[in-house]
């Protein structure tokens, strides 16, 4: 990584992915939806909120939960959402407005810039090759970080390995536990809430959407 101006910001730009970059809480939406069919329940939305900024471990457990199933069935659960998840992933996800525009700005220009997911790599390798892997000098998974988001490890940890300053960095973030991992962490963080709204009493920048968002608009955050 080339050494960057102290001075300079933003030194990273670290994107989540559900909800955030690309469109695939609707596609969650679906294969949960469906695994709460298989287990002869409906998916309550109350609970479908609680699942937005997770995982889908947390997400299996909370739906078992909710139906009144045992959860010695969760591995068996998780290992069929797994699998439906990898074929409805691999029928392509949509951008959210404005986020691939920011993207390839800040490749253009120069920042690094890192995907940041509580999402597994087996899944999210399938969005990154849809998205592009060029587009990111690194990419996190929630498989690959001892905690996941709240906590700040996943952006504490992509800045160490980038070898910038996480106080310099933007996160761009949809979810409560997004977030909540990307204030914890430091970084100047910018929530752009989706599927969930945020809770009105959570200090943070708040966006409609990242539809006409520049690198300009970035900079003037530091």
């Amino acid at each position: 990584m080339t050494d960057l101006p102290k001075a300079a910001f933003p030194q990273a730009v670290l994107f989540d992915m559900d909800g955030t970059l690309v469109d695939s809480e609707r596609v969650w939406d679906t294969g949960i939806e469906e695994l709460a069919g298989l287990l002869g329940g409906a998916l309550d939305p109350a609970v479908r909120a609680r699942m937005v900024g997770t995982n889908e471990d947390a997400s299996v457990v909370m739906l078992l939960e909710s139906l009144g199933i045992p959860l010695t069935e969760a591995p068996h659960r998780q290992t069929w959402l797994r699998t439906r998840m990898k074929e409805l992933f691999a029928q392509g996800v949509e951008w959210k407005p404005g986020a691939r525009e920011l993207l390839l700005e800040c490749r253009a220009a120069g920042i690094p810039t890192a995907l940041v997911t509580s999402t597994p790599r087996e899944l999210a390798d399938i969005i990154i090759g849809l998205v592009g892997p060029e587009n990111f000098d690194l990419t996190i998974c929630g498989d690959e970080v001892e905690q996941r988001k709240p906590d700040p490890e996943p952006y504490l940890a992509a800045a160490a390995k980038l070898g910038v300053d996480i106080e310099r960095c933007v996160v761009l973030e949809d979810s409560v536990s997004g977030v909540g991992s990307g204030l914890a962490s430091g970084a100047v963080t910018v929530a752009i809430p989706s599927e969930v709204e945020l809770p009105v009493e959570l200090d943070v920048l708040r966006l409609d959407t990242l539809e006409g968002i520049d690198l300009a608009y970035l900079r003037n955050l530091g």
